[in-house]
């Protein structure tokens, strides 16, 4: 594999300060599956009161939606659509595909514009939405760089957190301590405080608190390949409109699992496929194709016990024979899209793949695993599930099972990634274990 951007969110708003801004919920499937795991507090029709909590709805009112949440979402107008997002929708209908206005309702497939958390092309993240009403509180103390190394221990009770800052260390201690460092780093920290599989543990020669097999396990994400064409010289487009407007999605052949498959398409990419253009040369524009639940799952250790060494990430991206057979579906589908008439003034070949790599399913997996990358949605390695399942590190509450005093709020709850953007979901889970603290669960 080649080497691969791995941002995190280590700034105020956390990763909502740096994404994409897609404000998309998961199918009520995931959070049903998810119910029926053992963790019931979970269910779609439990979680719909917080996904209309935390919005506020520019373009819907209805009992999907919410009205006077922190969040502001709308989505972008017909006549804000960028000529190959238009393109691309014409296209997608021409193919069957169905359209949509709202991407948030459950019963949503096709083509459409999915909401944003951008009003008027403004960042609505979590430090502006939440942080903006409650910097005033006296209960309330913001540190910024800040680095943390472990956590602290009484016995089995977690009673606060050893912090640089400065080039200095401080201990900072706590009666109700929550790690939400994110689905990377949150199961580096509990490994760093001795929090872990035990044999990876003591290989690293940190003494073992509580051995727990499932940190760090269970790596979920959305692989993404992308298409890639060339436009024509006369083709050009506002170099500062939107990149992403638009996307699909649809259920793969064979699946069980519905809208399995997400395509965006991309308003302008380099020859690399890469999101980040400053430093490459545009040479038109792409359709990302993502396996929004993929059979596949990676893991995460760690590679030192110096808390400023990023773990050893392995995604084990498209891992599976049938993770390999919908991604190829998606890439033709992407070159079948690009070849429908409202392309005709817009694409002047295709780049990447080749036509004889997509027409070749083993010189198409070679494409596929030389390009794959992340979504950026890592998520499930602090599961939540019941007793019975060994691998489950939380219990549905967010609580580290087997110690006291320490929940976990962010993406590494979820079992299994779901079908959408991570970004509204996660601010959901700290909804839900904030609501947890509360009842003292």
């Amino acid at each position: 594999f080649p080497d691969m951007m791995v941002p995190r969110g280590k700034l105020v708003g956390g990763s909502s300060s740096v994404n994409a801004q897609i404000f998309l919920r998961g199918m009520p499937e995931d959070y049903d599956d998810w119910a029926s795991w053992g963790n019931d507090e979970w269910s779609f029709q439990k979680l719909m009161p917080y996904f209309r909590r935390i919005e506020t709805d520019a373009d819907f009112s209805d009992d999907y939606h919410g009205t006077d949440g922190p969040i502001v979402a709308r989505r972008f107008k017909r006549d804000e659509w960028n000529p190959d997002q238009e393109a691309f929708v014409e296209a997608c209908q021409m193919l069957g595909h169905p359209y949509y206005e709202d991407a948030n309702n459950p019963d949503t497939t096709g083509v459409g514009p999915p909401p944003f958390n951008n009003p008027n092309g403004v960042r609505w993240s979590t430090n502006i939405g939440y942080l903006s009403q409650s910097r005033h509180r006296l209960n309330l103390t913001l540190r910024g760089d800040c680095h943390v190394h472990k956590l602290l221990f009484d016995g089995t009770t977690a009673i606060g957190a050893k912090v640089e800052s400065g080039g200095e260390l401080f201990d900072v201690y706590a009666d109700q301590v929550v790690l939400s460092a994110g689905a990377i780093c949150s199961p580096q920290i509990l490994m760093l405080s001795g929090v872990g599989p035990a044999d990876h543990i003591n290989e690293m020669g940190i003494p073992l608190m509580l051995d727990s097999p499932g940190v760090g396990q269970n790596l979920r994400d959305h692989p993404q390949v992308s298409t890639i064409f060339r436009t024509y010289e006369h083709f050009r487009q506002d170099p500062l409109a939107s990149k992403i407007q638009i996307n699909l999605k649809f259920t793969c052949k064979g699946s069980k699992w519905r809208n399995d498959m997400f395509i965006h398409p991309l308003s302008c990419t380099t020859q690399e496929g890469v999101y980040l253009i400053s430093n490459t040369q545009p040479i038109g524009i792409s359709m990302i194709s993502a396996l929004y639940l993929a059979e596949a799952a990676g893991e995460i250790k760690l590679q030192s016990t110096d808390p400023h060494v990023q773990p050893y990430l392995d995604y084990n991206l498209l891992g599976t024979d049938f993770d390999k057979e919908r991604m190829r579906e998606a890439v033709r589908k992407c070159i079948e899209i690009g070849e429908q008439s409202p392309y005709d003034n817009i694409i002047e070949k295709l780049v990447a793949p080749t036509p004889e790599e997509a027409s070749d399913d083993e010189l198409l997996n070679l494409y596929m695993m030389k390009c794959v990358g992340t979504s950026h949605h890592v998520s499930g390695t602090c599961k939540m599930g019941p007793d019975s399942d060994e691998m489950a590190v939380l219990d549905q509450y967010g609580n580290v099972k087997g110690l006291q005093n320490l929940k976990v709020a962010d993406a590494s709850n979820m079992p299994d990634c779901i079908r959408a953007n991570t970004n509204v979901t996660s601010m959901v889970i700290g909804e839900r274990v904030a609501d947890f603290i509360l009842e003292g669960r």
